[in-house]
């Protein structure tokens, strides 16, 4: 069936396209009578509105492009779930991209959201990520963009950022508490603010609470790595008592190598991580955490473009609290 127009309603009718569109959009000089008479037409004739006119009559749509590194990775799952719902619920939908930490398919990306003219994004930025350029022409248009996890300083941005600092220093006291001597700590990429603030955190807090601490840093990047360095250090004669992982990846890779070696948590190693919460829950014991959720910063992520999208002041940078989730490996 062929999509009927404005016009065909306006000649049914018999009134002008402009009193249609409207009495459609419940405006407030058009009686309800006439409203009540076009939207019942519109409703008969299957009408919908042509929304790629609006788009280009406006450079805007109703969809939120949501940049990430990864979609295989459940903090990034659900943030989305988070945006996705406020999304929807506040009449938007998205448009979901990955750059694989490529800068070239990150670039093809913000180009694909510019094209479809994205009213609003959302992003975590690749490893590779130095040149702001791609995102400041989408600031200059107007389109705003609200960075978060992996987050860079941009004017009129806002970045929505975990409380990494704190998270690792929460993390490290829990070490700490427990008495532990030899602590081996992973962390994701060098490059990355997030792994920057985490890993200076975490040493500070040996450094002035428990000096005496042998503290250990490695940097591996994937579930792989994780598990290869992780199998080098238990095998090691002066093994450590202590793994930290900086991150849900990190954690798979460690508890491959542990479970590989039948290791016993904790009484043969002990585990503590930052995480989205989810993995910790899948071992037995339980793995001690301190809580990133992606879901809550999500939702805060959304409350920060919508203010975007409002035109109403936003914060440069808005941080979500840590708290420590104890499970029975440390």
């Amino acid at each position: 069936m062929q999509q009927s127009t404005l016009k065909e309603l306006a000649e049914i009718l018999g009134m002008s396209i402009s009193t249609v569109s409207r009495a459609l959009k419940d405006h407030p000089d058009i009686s309800k009578a006439t409203k009540i008479k076009v939207k019942e037409l519109a409703a008969m004739m299957e009408y919908e509105p042509n929304n790629y006119a609006v788009q280009l009559r406006t450079r805007q749509s109703n969809v939120l492009g949501i940049l990430i590194p990864t979609i295989d990775n459940y903090f990034y799952d659900s943030f989305i779930a988070a945006v996705e719902e406020e999304a929807r619920a506040h009449g938007y939908s998205v448009l979901i991209m990955q750059s694989k930490d490529d800068l070239t398919i990150e670039n093809a990306n913000l180009n694909l959201f510019r094209k479809n003219m994205v009213s609003g994004i959302f992003a975590s930025v690749s490893i590779q990520t130095e040149d702001l350029g791609n995102y400041e022409r989408m600031v200059s248009q107007k389109v705003p963009v609200v960075f978060f996890d992996r987050v860079v300083e941009l004017k009129g941005c806002t970045r929505v950022c975990l409380a990494d600092e704190h998270a690792a220093q929460i993390a490290a006291e829990a070490i700490i508490a427990k008495k532990k001597k030899k602590v081996l700590a992973l962390f994701g990429h060098p490059h990355l603010s997030i792994t920057q603030k985490r890993a200076r955190s975490l040493k500070n807090t040996f450094d002035t609470k428990a000096p005496q601490t042998a503290l250990t840093i490695g940097y591996p990047e994937t579930v792989a790595e994780s598990k290869r360095v992780a199998m080098m250090a238990l095998t090691d004669a002066n093994r450590p008592d202590t793994i930290f992982c900086m991150g849900d990846m990190i954690l798979i890779g460690v508890m491959y190598a542990v479970h590989e070696l039948n290791l016993k948590v904790p009484e043969d190693i002990s585990i503590i991580g930052i995480s989205n919460g989810f993995i910790p829950t899948l071992y037995n014991p339980k793995i001690t955490y301190v809580e990133t959720s992606g879901y809550k910063l999500g939702k805060l992520a959304f409350t920060q473009m919508l203010d975007a999208l409002k035109q109403e002041e936003i914060k440069s940078e808005v941080i979500l609290e840590s708290a420590l989730v104890e499970g029975g490996s440390l």
